[in-house]
């Protein structure tokens, strides 16, 4: 399964630019919610759901292996991820899941045969250095179980973007839909113990549509026109730009090797977003006779 072309990939990444953007949020936004992690997610997704369906309107579910696949994978990922929030630290959390690109590198030859080539192992490399570097200061070694959470949610993570993959040509945001219900089945029933105040459900509201609903729409749109490995990779500028947005809020300043770090994520992916545009260009100057490739 190849790429895209290229007139369809700068929309596509702009819509995953966005969509890292938007889920950069949640960092500020989870700060209003005083109620337990299981809860936020579960609400979180239940106003997600509600976003997605008001969009589709007329939603088509096809039960297929990919979709099911999908939806669990997605459920898998938010639990475990606000699991390993509980039981390590953020940064962990937050470094281990995107451990993701190495599995989708490996998952999307098998099941997409979109084989990785050597600048994808190169990007996906210089990445998790320089998310290494961003979260230096704050990885820690204790929470076995938090890290295991978090490494486990890497591996469902990258197993949705494939799944989603699968679905290009099919029903993806009904598997979104899907994945939200379930996982608001699991979460809601821990928010009647737990119940936040005003700025708690205003802060709910805010994360369920701008931080989840939103932000996977845009995802859907670019899953049809980019690989697996793409649509795992081009996102990970995400936790790179959650401390920025807390610098421009409140005004904590991240430290220099985070902005070290930082600098190399943003510059790889960049890098690697232009490498397939520039040797489109070069291939075909090189037909026309007016360059070789």
């Amino acid at each position: 399964m190849t790429r895209g072309t290229i007139g369809d990939r700068p929309k596509a990444i702009l819509c995953l630019v966005i969509t890292a953007i938007l889920w950069s949020l949640g960092g500020i936004l989870i700060k209003l919610v005083n109620s337990n992690a299981l809860a936020i997610a579960g609400t979180r997704s239940a106003f997600a759901a509600l976003i997605i369906f008001l969009y589709l309107r007329k939603p088509r579910f096809t039960w297929s292996a990919a979709q099911i696949g999908a939806a669990l994978a997605y459920t898998a990922t938010v639990i475990l991820f606000v699991a390993a929030n509980k039981l390590t630290t953020a940064a962990n959390a937050i470094l281990l899941q995107y451990t993701a690109p190495v599995y989708v590198a490996i998952f999307g030859a098998w099941l997409l045969k979109e084989k990785a080539k050597l600048y994808d192992w190169g990007a996906i490399i210089l990445t998790i250095g320089g998310m290494i570097l961003f979260f230096m200061d704050s990885l820690d070694t204790s929470g076995f179980m938090g890290n295991a959470c978090a490494l486990l949610s890497g591996v469902s993570f990258a197993l949705f973007a494939v799944f989603m993959r699968m679905q290009k040509d099919g029903s993806p945001l009904e598997t979104v839909l899907l994945g939200n219900l379930l996982t608001a089945l699991i979460g809601l029933p821990f928010l009647f113990g737990d119940l936040p105040d005003a700025k708690g459900w205003a802060g709910l509201v805010l994360l369920g549509v701008f931080q989840l609903g939103l932000p996977y729409i845009f995802y859907v749109k670019a899953v049809k026109h980019l690989t697996a490995l793409e649509i795992i990779l081009i996102p990970v500028i995400e936790p790179v730009l959650n401390p920025v947005l807390v610098f421009l809020t409140i005004g904590e300043v991240p430290g220099t090797m985070a902005f070290a770090g930082g600098a190399v994520v943003l510059a790889v992916i960049t890098a690697w977003c232009c490498i397939p545009v520039i040797r489109s260009r070069r291939m075909k100057s090189g037909t026309d006779g007016s360059m070789k490739p």
